[in-house]
């Protein structure tokens, strides 16, 4: 497994890393998804670390935090061989308290992670989403007695806009508070937008990209193509309208080109997708999730090999979208270009 360094900071994260929104199964929506206990993951957790996986990724509300649980009861005795990262800020209750980024939220949510969890301390803490409602400097202060408590070791953010990451990084530079050094996203061949400006800034000031959905919310598994309906037992039926949109026609293209690059490589259609999102620029690790040993294994096969640069620009060239205003004249026109050429 390679490991690689997350963002502008000491710690080093591996290639792959495991997602377990699977875990728990509460809930219509996190029940579609997988309903793992404690002994599977137990079991997927052998296999991950066996692997080099040693990142694990939950949040406090994926199945009403049963997800955080059964991570817990699957590390419990080997705490010190892995990477514990989970977030918080969206509701999970109606009460004033059980939502957003304040103080007294955020340090109720980690005691509640931490108890969960079983741990004493949580290696990456990301904000879920931003809380337009309470000021950047209170949320950076909080996340900041939590560094210096011990409880949390490293800050970064999830689903941000480009103008919320940045300012939330100015805030910090101003006032000497912990900068967030990963941003998780979602990016895949089917959804590039990441790319347009959240990516440039990545790079620009030193935050890596965790990559969530890089399968496109399901759609790159291999069982999807054109004039075929869906599968009967695709959990598509029952969460597509929970994820990102996606054009059926660029979806289409996309797989045409990873069934012509699974027959001359030997590898799948997800293995090809994932190992191509670890050539993009600021990707740190690439979240991958699985619901028996199986699955787990297949995505496993997407390190340990690269794809050429024909083949990295045939997936480029059918994945691509023209980005809307103000990105695309960086993109498409030379004048544009010359000034702020694309990350990629």
């Amino acid at each position: 497994m390679e490991y690689r360094r997350l963002g502008a900071s000491g710690l080093m994260v591996p290639a792959l890393s495991f997602g377990a929104g699977t875990f728990g199964g509460r809930g219509e929506l996190f029940s579609a998804w997988g309903d793992t206990d404690a002994r599977q993951a137990r079991r997927l957790v052998d296999i991950s670390l066996e692997a080099g996986v040693t990142m694990f990724d939950t949040a406090d509300v994926y199945s009403d935090g049963a997800s955080e649980e059964v991570l817990g009861e699957a590390i419990r005795g080997r705490r010190d061989d892995l990477l514990i990262s989970t977030k918080a800020s969206l509701p999970t209750g109606l009460g004033p308290y059980d939502a957003g980024s304040g103080r007294a939220r955020l340090i109720r949510a980690v005691e509640g992670s931490l108890r969960r969890l079983g741990t004493e301390y949580i290696d990456l803490f990301q904000l879920h989403a931003f809380d337009a409602g309470t000021p950047v400097e209170e949320v950076l202060a909080a996340l900041d007695d939590l560094v210096r408590s011990g409880k949390i070791r490293y800050v970064g953010a999830s689903n941000f806009a480009g103008w919320q990451l940045m300012k939330s990084l100015a805030a910090a530079d101003r006032h000497g508070l912990p900068r967030y050094v990963a941003h998780q996203v979602y990016y895949s061949l089917v959804g590039r937008d990441y790319e347009w400006e959240l990516m440039p800034l990545g790079v620009d000031q030193g935050v890596g990209a965790v990559v969530w959905s890089p399968l496109g919310w399901g759609r790159l598994t291999g069982k999807i193509r054109r004039g075929q309906p869906l599968p009967e037992g695709s959990r598509l039926h029952r969460t597509a309208a929970a994820g990102p949109p996606v054009d059926d026609e660029v979806l289409y293209d996309v797989v045409d080109v990873l069934d012509d690059l699974a027959a001359e490589t030997g590898h799948t259609v997800p293995q090809i997708a994932l190992n191509w999102l670890l050539t993009r620029p600021t990707v740190a690790t690439v979240m991958v999730g699985a619901r028996n040993e199986e699955q787990l294994r297949q995505n496993l096969g997407a390190v340990g090999w690269s794809l050429d640069a024909e083949q990295i620009a045939r997936l480029d060239k059918a994945s691509a979208v023209t980005p809307p205003y103000p990105y695309y004249p960086y993109y498409r026109l030379a004048d544009f270009t010359r000034l702020n050429p694309p990350a990629v």
